[in-house]
């Protein structure tokens, strides 16, 4: 049956997502690297991302929350059935990402969750 696999990001608003970061990187040594976030492997399928987003970011809409998660599936379809089985319709999606497969939802509390399934092979860096 597909599932979660585990914490894909951690996506929060900051008025100085730079600063935050930087204080990270300072204080708990993470990050420091090109965009104010940090990545870590992820078993054997995609990574974790940490990331600030600037307040005014629209990403997060339709959710008034101040952070959204981000989880890793093993079957985008197959997750999406799931979720269309019990009433729940995606906010939107996105199939053609050089990451991989991405797919939005709310949750009962209001929260936007956001769905990747990693692509096969990363993207050329």
């Amino acid at each position: 049956m597909a599932k979660v696999l585990g914490i894909g990001g951690v996506f929060f608003k900051t008025s100085d997502p730079a600063a935050v970061a930087a204080w990270y990187h300072r204080v708990l040594g993470f990050g420091g690297g090109p965009w104010p976030g940090a990545m870590w492997p992820h078993g054997d399928k995609g990574y974790t991302l940490w990331s600030p987003f600037k307040a005014d970011t629209t990403y997060f809409e339709p959710s008034a929350s101040p952070f959204m998660i981000n989880f890793i599936v093993d079957d985008m379809d197959g997750v999406l059935a799931r979720a269309a089985a019990e009433g729940v319709e995606p906010t939107g999606r996105d199939d053609s990402d050089p990451n991989g497969r991405f797919a939005w939802l709310m949750d009962p509390a209001g929260l936007k969750i956001e769905l990747w399934e990693p692509a096969v092979a990363p993207p050329e860096a």
